[in-house]
């Protein structure tokens, strides 16, 4: 990587020798790449550090995400995916997921005055891929909608790099500091307001899930705030556990509701939701 013009790692280089290779995602401390080559079509991705600005202090954390979310892989049994070190930080790679993300898929749902409605059958796609990693112990901790990608035969979901549950090694982890805020649970905004840092935890994994199902349906944030608002205002106004009326159709609508319960002990297990769609879903 070198100035304006990134560059895929000469290690990636050498494992991959790609035929084509396309920079999809290039923002602070990471990039992300679709890759083609005699072994087929992957995404890589490529950490390293946040220098510090007047803005924004160091994050050093973001090199280490690739390799993370690479161990995080091979525990829960992808065989087609690596990782390694590079000289600025780590790399991952892993199969390329082909479709549109969850928010993508239904934006005709946010059109104003649209009567279209969410399809039950997407939203349990999400639900599986979500309950299968639950079932191997781990919670993904950075559910939101663009992790889920819906492919012509299922629906995966992707970047696992703050997954806890399992163990990972040292020299890659991390401590978990919360995710993107809309989708953040209250117990887990509490937790990084008090301290600098939570657990991700399968309960939050739920409330991530009825956050993303909102937003992707009707355009609606599960809590209200300023667009503008600072970080810790956001998570302030999260912690607080109040929120909007869920105003998602039917029996999505229903379940989004208790997903979005301020008490984790309240909320369904995904397998519940599981259920509660298949049986909402025809055929």
């Amino acid at each position: 990587m070198s100035g304006t013009s990134p560059e895929l790692p000469i290690v990636v280089l050498d494992a991959l020798m790609p035929t084509a290779q396309r920079l999809v995602v290039n923002r602070r401390g990471s990039m992300v790449w679709e890759v083609e080559s005699h072994r087929g079509r992957y995404a890589v991705k490529i950490g390293y550090p946040i220098e510090a600005t007047a803005d924004w202090p160091a994050q050093p954390w973001t090199s280490l995400a690739p390799a993370r979310e690479g161990t995080v892989l091979h525990r829960i049994g992808s065989d087609d995916s690596a990782y390694g070190e590079w000289e600025r930080g780590t790399w991952n790679v892993q199969p390329w997921r082909e479709g549109p993300d969850l928010h993508e898929l239904w934006k005709p749902c946010r059109e104003p005055g649209s009567r279209t409605e969410p399809h039950s059958s997407e939203a349990l796609g999400c639900v599986e891929a979500l309950a299968e990693l639950h079932a191997m112990g781990w919670a993904h901790g950075d559910v939101q909608p663009a992790h889920f990608i819906i492919g012509p035969e299922r629906t995966h979901l992707i970047d696992l790099a703050l997954a806890g549950g399992g163990h990972v090694p040292e020299q890659y982890d991390f401590p978990f500091r919360g995710c993107l805020v809309h989708y953040e649970a209250p117990e887990i905004a509490r937790s990084v307001l008090a301290t600098g840092e939570a657990e991700a935890t399968q309960e939050a994994d739920v409330y991530a899930l009825g956050a993303s199902l909102l937003i992707s349906a009707t355009g609606q944030r599960a809590v209200e705030y300023p667009d503008d608002a600072p970080h810790p205002e956001q998570r302030r106004a999260v912690a607080s556990g109040r929120r909007r009326p869920v105003r998602a159709p039917g029996e999505l609508g229903r379940l989004i509701d208790t997903m979005l319960s301020p008490d984790p002990g309240d909320r369904p297990t995904v397998q519940e939701v599981r259920e509660a769609l298949r049986q909402a879903t025809p055929g």
